[in-house]
């Protein structure tokens, strides 16, 4: 039989063959998140909370997610897909309710007030969390008062004081403590324009034609890909108007190439320090494309499920269009539902291209 075993406590509770069977006898839903069993005689598998009668226990064998158990050949049973549908569509409605709590808060509700508000573990509501938005509900916060702010620098005659305390920050000390983070630059900075920003870049070619790759203070903040560098300067100079471009030197030319080689062999893998700045919604978008391994395609409205939004698939899209992080943020691993290689920034047959070498690995 199949056994996984978790290090996490909770996960504990579940690590044993004996200890999930009682959870099945129990209908433990607290138990879904951790595992499904499997029925040999029937070749469907279920949710340790399903109401389908219940087996015997010499048929039954677990596996620790429900792909595991279609790898090995059982199927869901038509009850256990109602059951997920319920089960899923609870946990979207919960991850929901904890959002808007999140964005209607002066101050971010700590792991365990919104934890106790949907009635689970913290670690249990911060794991369901994190399968339906793609970020922690930390993140999410971040997120969110990062958007605040913006907005609040952005409004007219508005004053950094007043976006203090607009975004969420009880005091200047708290604010000035997290603002760099959040926007990437100083306050000051960010609302005129990006003055004081400085941005390395540098261009260069590879076999998708001419790429180039720029660096601000937090990390990779674009990476472009075109026919004519001029052209991606110039989108490089709309992007960061009022910000210091400069040339990037031997070392950062050392930089692009470790992306084009990157391009050139997707194998040799691409870790390093991002620089994204969006919104709450893209960045779940953009954290779920990164979890995308190589030689994998999904498909738009997969990625809004994996979100949380099943409904969203057309902002997904958009979000998509969006990413000024070309191959780190793998939006060319998306396509449409029935496969096809659909619209990509950076050209439909750049984006055929990275596939078909990432299917080679």
């Amino acid at each position: 039989m199949n056994s996984t075993h978790e290090a996490s406590p909770t996960r504990q509770a579940y690590a044993t063959d004996d200890s999930r069977w009682q959870a099945v006898q129990a209908r433990d839903p607290n138990a879904d998140a951790h595992f499904v069993y499997a029925v040999r005689t029937t070749g469907v598998y279920c949710r340790p909370s399903s109401t389908a009668r219940m087996p015997k226990r010499e048929n039954v064998e677990f596996f620790g997610t429900a792909e595991a158990a279609e790898a090995a050949g059982y199927r869901a049973s038509r009850r256990a897909k109602g059951d997920q549908t319920r089960a899923a569509a609870e946990r979207a409605g919960l991850v929901a309710q904890a959002c808007r709590l999140i964005e209607a808060a002066e101050t971010p509700p700590s792991l365990d007030q919104l934890a106790a508000q949907a009635s689970m573990s913290p670690f249990h509501f911060h794991r369901v969390f994190k399968a339906e938005t793609g970020l922690t509900p930390k993140a999410y916060a971040s997120a969110n008062r990062a958007r605040k702010l913006r907005e609040e620098l952005n409004a007219p005659n508005a004053s950094v004081t007043d976006a203090i305390y607009g975004a969420g920050f009880n005091s200047n000390s708290r604010f000035y403590e997290a603002s760099e983070q959040l926007l990437g630059m100083r306050a000051r900075d960010y609302r005129a324009g990006g003055i004081g920003a400085v941005i390395r870049f540098a261009v260069g070619q590879c076999s998708l034609g001419a790429i180039l790759v720029a660096q601000s203070q937090r990390g990779i903040c674009a990476i472009l890909l075109g026919d004519d560098p001029d052209l991606l300067l110039r989108e490089l100079q709309n992007q960061f108007s009022k910000a210091q471009l400069l040339g990037g030197d031997v070392g950062f030319e050392q930089l692009v190439a470790q992306v084009v080689g990157f391009i050139e062999a997707p194998s040799l893998g691409l870790n390093l320090p991002l620089d994204v700045r969006g919104t709450a919604f893209q960045e779940r978008v953009w954290q779920a494309l990164r979890e995308i391994p190589p030689g994998i395609t999904v498909s738009y409205a997969q990625i809004a499920e994996r979100i949380g939004a099943p409904k969203a698939v057309r902002a997904v899209a958009q979000a998509c269009g969006a990413n000024h992080i070309a191959v780190a943020i793998p939006c060319h691993r998306v396509v449409r539902r029935d496969g096809d290689i659909s619209g990509y920034r950076w050209g439909v047959e750049r984006k055929r291209e990275l596939l078909q070498r990432e299917a080679k690995t």
